[in-house]
């Protein structure tokens, strides 16, 4: 029988908006967990990886549907590849609540005497056909560039507005949404996603 619904495990707009564009040309609906009452699974795990397999499990066990999670966040060299999984909360460590742009404010006051802005943002996707399937999907995207001194451009969210790209000279907030999801660590492993499911799933 072939999979037409896949629940995602997540209720973040921005990230259903483009894993909904990156999964269109499987002519799969996504349906975001809390369309189906279903709420945010524990991520006890220092991993992208054993936290989106955690997700993806949670949401394919409420749901009895298949499911796909994201898990991703921003590794800072100088920090030694944190905030990394912590990402999210980054913020409330510093007496902020929780939100992208106290999350940017928070990493751009950390920073302020480093030199070294390399970082990289970096998505797991990790997809089930059920939660006790044995060969879960994993595909890993990711984006290195550096942090720069304040944000600029509107577009995206998440550290998008301080995340510059070399390769293009501008922050992933500066960028068309087209090329930003080419580009960004959740379209490659968005992209790679797609073909390992064409490849192993009956879609």
């Amino acid at each position: 029988m072939s999979i037409r619904r896949l629940v995602l495990a997540s209720n973040n707009a921005g990230k259903l908006a483009e894993l909904q564009a990156m999964f269109a040309p499987l002519g799969l609906e996504l349906v975001p967990q809390g369309a189906l009452g279903i709420p945010e699974a524990p991520e006890p795990h220092r991993t992208f990886i054993e936290n989106a397999l955690a997700k993806a499990r949670h949401a394919a066990r409420e749901s009895g549907l298949p499911a796909v999670a994201d898990d991703a966040g921003l590794c800072v060299e100088a920090f030694g590849g944190l905030p990394g999984v912590d990402t999210a909360y980054y913020a409330t460590q510093f007496g902020y609540a929780k939100g992208d742009d106290n999350n940017v404010r928070a990493l751009l006051e950390q920073m302020q005497a480093v030199d070294n802005r390399r970082a990289a943002l970096v998505s797991t996707l990790v997809a089930l056909r059920s939660p006790e399937d044995p060969e879960p999907l994993v595909a890993v995207g990711r984006a290195a560039g550096e942090i720069t001194r304040a944000p600029v451009g509107e577009n995206g969210f998440g550290f998008d507005p301080v995340m510059f790209i070399p390769e293009f000279g501008k922050t992933f907030a500066q960028l068309p949404v087209e090329v930003k999801n080419a580009h960004s660590h959740r379209g490659q492993a968005a992209r790679q996603m797609v073909e390992l499911m064409r490849r192993a799933w009956p879609i």
